[in-house]
């Protein structure tokens, strides 16, 4: 069997084909930024060629008019909702939400007050608020800083990537208001 340069270019453009599909399906099944070293360790691939998939798939993308987009920050990378249609995001997630109402307002008491004591979380919920947080510090989503017999609480990056928000300074300016 002869290889030709023909089959060579067509084994290469498949080998293509298939890590611009893996890099797609871990951007895609993260839901969070991505640093280099995770995307190379999810999907066994070197920097260079992640970097030139990546733009090959902001370019799919945007070529397939996709509400769908590939950013970019600080060196991390997300799979995300375009801009334009994050409202369908918030309502869905309004709809059947991933934190019970009672956790709703654990985690709003903390984002509004923060720091806040883990005390004063307590005093305010009542013991249930022990779950919400312990939860919120698994999911990354708050920051617990040993202050004498108590934590400090206070909002993680992660909180601010969970929630697509980008205002540091007050996220809650962002939360969309229901009429």
């Amino acid at each position: 069997m002869t290889v030709s340069s023909k089959t060579i270019d067509e084994i290469d453009e498949a080998k293509e084909r298939e890590d611009l599909k893996k890099l797609e399906a871990v951007l895609f099944v993260s839901g969070r930024y991505l640093s280099m070293e995770d995307l190379i360790a999810l999907t066994d691939l070197n920097p260079i060629i992640i970097r030139e998939l990546i733009e090959k798939l902001q370019d799919k993308l945007t070529k397939m008019d996709s509400s769908i987009e590939v950013v970019e920050k600080s060196g991390l990378w997300k799979m995300d909702v375009r801009g334009e249609y994050q409202y369908l995001v918030n309502r869905l997630a309004s709809g059947s939400a991933e934190f019970s109402k009672a956790e709703q307002e654990t985690l709003a008491i903390i984002a509004y007050k923060q720091p806040i004591k883990q005390s004063v979380i307590i005093k305010i919920r009542g013991n249930k608020a022990y779950d919400h947080v312990k939860k919120f510090n698994d999911l990354g989503l708050i920051k617990k800083k040993r202050t004498g017999h108590t934590h400090e609480l206070s909002l993680a990056d992660d909180f601010f990537d969970y929630f697509n928000l980008s205002n540091y300074e007050n996220p809650l300016e962002q939360v969309p208001v229901e009429e």
